[in-house]
């Protein structure tokens, strides 16, 4: 496979590598998670005016016309610097829901304003107790003339805390677990009904949890065809995971390259602890798994546009899991590798592993991800 990037994606990914180097020291960053608002609005802006707002919608909507593969490009270096700006929820899966399922009007007035940096949205698919099963939904969208009431609860919103507007799916007709009888429905962040409850997630990266209560709807933010959400919904999680693995390999990068510097510099009986044959294995072994993650990360995102439902979903599904397992296990060597120092909050290898963490359970862990790729295979033959 060919790794190389194209001459737009070597200028993206260098111009937001510099941008990011320059901005995101650990202290720096750790101060937004501290502090907030939990993320960068400085930085946000200078993705608006580098274009990756703008990169994966169509040029009729004022965007790029970039791929997953572009998106991925960003994501990888969103990894390698812990970014935390909401660039997933926001481009990837609230405008990639706009861009398969938006009205002319939707997508006009949306799109406009998140390639501008002016609006940030989320996405909310799974509810307490659904173990990230996105068919289970207890939300109801009750009709009221041609308005509807929402109710309901969404959790673990990825970037909720911060969305002015945020996508739900909500149950219009059928039983819980059904995948028919679903629809999105497009809220606003402070709708009267509307409450939320932020927090920081593990990595430092914002989340909330998003009650409905009686929230009035009008016809105008119901997003595509009414009971047929579905296909849509399966689609923008796995464009999200697609991203999210990316991200997960550019830390993955970091862990590598923290872990063999500290063997160079670290010296016991007279010696760097890189030449001790165990932990050279150790490092091999991380590296080549990285490799592994490379390939799978770079096929599961060329995947990610794609309609073949199964096919998409298998190499998404394989990523997850395989970064999941090996990801994991390969932190792991990392800390214990770098000894006591690894284990203090202090050192940033530790931001590191925990965003590769939340990477590993957000929009299915590995159990999910191998019974989803075992159904798939069997249904597709």
């Amino acid at each position: 496979m060919d790794f190389g990037y194209s001459e737009e994606q070597v200028l993206f990914s260098n111009s937001l590598q510099k941008l990011l180097s320059d901005s995101y020291s650990v202290d720096v960053r750790r101060k937004l998670v501290a502090e907030g608002p939990g993320y960068s609005e400085d930085i946000w802006k200078a993705y608006a005016e580098m274009g990756l707002l703008a990169l994966p919608f169509p040029e009729d909507m004022g965007g790029l016309d970039g791929t997953s593969v572009d998106a991925m490009v960003v994501a990888i270096e969103l990894g390698r610097h812990l970014a935390l700006e909401p660039y997933i929820p926001t481009v990837i899966m609230a405008g990639g829901a706009l861009k398969l399922a938006g009205s002319d009007a939707q997508k006009s007035d949306l799109i406009e304003k998140i390639i501008s940096g002016d609006l940030k949205m989320a996405v909310g698919l799974t509810e307490p107790g659904s173990r990230f099963d996105m068919a289970e939904v207890s939300t109801r969208a009750a009709a009221d003339g041609d308005d509807y009431i929402l109710s309901g609860v969404k959790s673990v919103v990825l970037g909720g805390d911060v969305a002015d507007k945020i996508i739900v799916s909500a149950r219009t007709s059928g039983e819980t677990r059904s995948e028919d009888g679903l629809t999105l429905f497009i809220v606003d962040a402070d709708a009267d009904g509307v409450t939320r409850e932020g927090y920081a997630l593990l990595d430092g990266r914002g989340g909330a949890d998003i009650t409905l209560e009686n929230v009035r709807i009008t016809p105008s933010a119901v997003l595509g065809t009414v009971g047929q959400a579905w296909v849509i919904m399966e689609q923008v999680a796995d464009q999200a995971a697609a991203a999210l693995c990316a991200e997960s390999l550019g830390a993955f990068a970091r862990v590598n390259e923290l872990t063999l510097e500290y063997l160079k510099i670290r010296e016991q009986f007279g010696q760097p602890i890189g030449k001790f044959q165990v932990l050279q294995h150790h490092m091999a072994d991380m590296l080549i798994e990285y490799e592994n993650a490379q390939s799978l990360v770079y096929r599961s995102s060329m995947m990610a546009d794609s309609d073949d439902a199964a096919m998409r979903g298998k190499a998404v599904s394989s990523t997850k899991v395989y970064l999941g397992e090996r990801g994991h296990t390969s932190c792991q060597s990392a800390i214990q590798m770098h000894g006591g120092i690894g284990m203090t909050a202090e050192y940033e290898l530790g931001d590191f592993v925990k965003r590769m963490a939340v990477a590993e359970v957000m929009f299915g862990d590995v159990d999910h991800h191998l019974a989803r790729f075992g159904k798939l295979s069997y249904m597709s033959g």
